[in-house]
């Protein structure tokens, strides 16, 4: 046997990336499956990008960078920030990672100690309490409601906080809720961040540009100034560009940190790839009206997959501000039995029996640390979602019990 690291088993494999690889399996096997796992926009990357990356490659733009971006896409990546969210960092305060995962990481990993403890919303990212994990640290969970919107309550934060809280993450518009925070959501956060000096702040911003009906993005850093130096705010090409493949994340935080990070990253991947950096600078200083495109898109796909499940009995499904899941509950299916013969005891019990039985691919509820729901991703054309949701009606239509 090969020994596995103390620090390695007390991570999980990620539930979204095995929903996914068993909906693969099942294609390969011959089987007529629908997958709604993975947070991927089915959108081509723009044009102009890929000619950046083309013309870096027949540039000769292929060697080794700066461990943590090249200046051109930092400069690109300080520009957007002034521009979007009234952040000003200087080429020091920046990072570039090979996608926001890998900054997320290199900020925990390079911040962590056995002790401590990162609060965490839920329903969460699924990889944010592994990461702490393999730090050595803790998560601390802290359950939202959907009658609350799934969002953190300031009280409820507070009572997270202890003398070995290091980090809060949070994230908006989130995955795998949709929720967006308001800019007053957050002041009232930041009130409570703001009697606790010593804890940082992670800002995931993935999902950004893509948010609904008047919901205005606001970013703690730029709500609150006051955490402007202890806040990494996260952000990237992969979900708004649909660049996921990519592989080039960025964040904005106080220079020690991004020196820190710098080094850590300087001895894992070296450096982001050089081509996906400069189709990077592409897109973020070329063109931007296929954000609002993509977004419209999104809208009307985020609506026909609320109506259609909410039309189901037994199903809840809540609209979502932004970003492209919904999250709907299934509480009123617990404790049935399905046309196949499954009892359903969790919501695990339900997307396993619904991939087995209707060929229809999501993920349960408690890989985002709150039951009973599960995850569909809307990131994929409306004859898909047309086809996913009526064989999910069948699937509960056929529940006895």
């Amino acid at each position: 046997m090969i020994p596995v690291s103390e620090s390695l088993a007390r991570v999980r494999p990620s539930p979204t990336v095995a929903a996914s690889q068993r909906a693969r399996e099942l294609i390969a096997e011959g089987r007529d499956v629908i997958s709604l796992s993975a947070g991927e926009p089915d959108f081509d990357t723009p044009r102009h990008v890929k000619d950046a990356a083309i013309a870096a490659l027949e540039g000769g733009k292929t060697k080794y960078t700066a461990p943590d971006g090249i200046p051109e896409l930092k400069a690109a990546v300080a520009a957007k920030f002034r521009r979007e969210n009234g952040l000003d960092y200087t080429p020091e305060e920046i990072t570039v990672g090979a996608g926001g995962k890998q900054v997320i990481f290199n900020a925990l990993m390079a911040t962590l100690n056995p002790g401590d403890e990162v609060v965490i919303p839920a329903p969460y990212w699924v990889s944010y309490p592994d990461i702490v994990r393999l730090a050595g640290a803790e998560p601390v969970i802290v359950e939202t409601e959907m009658a609350a919107g799934f969002k953190l309550a300031p009280d409820a934060l507070e009572a997270a906080i202890t003398p070995r809280t290091r980090w809060v993450l949070l994230n908006s518009p989130g995955n795998p809720t949709g929720a967006g925070y308001a800019r007053a959501e957050l002041a009232a956060l930041a009130e409570v961040l703001l009697r606790h000096p010593g804890v940082l702040v992670l800002s995931d911003d993935i999902y950004e540009h893509i948010a609904y009906d008047g919901f205005t993005f606001a970013t703690p850093a730029e709500v609150a100034p006051g955490l402007r130096d202890r806040t990494l705010t996260l952000n990237g090409v992969s979900k708004a560009y649909a660049m996921t493949g990519w592989r080039i994340g960025y964040a904005g935080g106080p220079a020690e940190l991004i020196a820190a990070m710098g080094k850590l990253q300087s001895q894992s991947t070296t450096c982001p790839a050089a081509l996906s950096q400069w189709a990077a600078v592409a897109a973020l200083e070329g063109p931007q009206e296929f954000l609002s495109e993509a977004c419209a898109t999104y809208r009307r796909r985020r609506d026909l997959v609320v109506a259609r499940l909410n039309a189901i009995p037994g199903v809840m499904c809540p609209v979502p501000e932004g970003a492209f899941y919904v999250y709907p509950s299934i509480e009123g299916l617990m404790g049935r039995t399905t046309a196949g013969g499954r009892r359903i005891e969790t919501d695990q019990d339900f997307t396993d029996a619904l991939l087995e039985e209707q060929g229809v691919a999501a993920v349960f509820g408690a890989a985002f640390g709150l039951s009973p729901h599960f995850r569909v991703s809307y990131a994929t054309s409306d004859a898909v979602l047309e086809a996913a949701c009526a064989r999910v009606a069948a699937f509960v239509a056929g529940m006895r019990g």
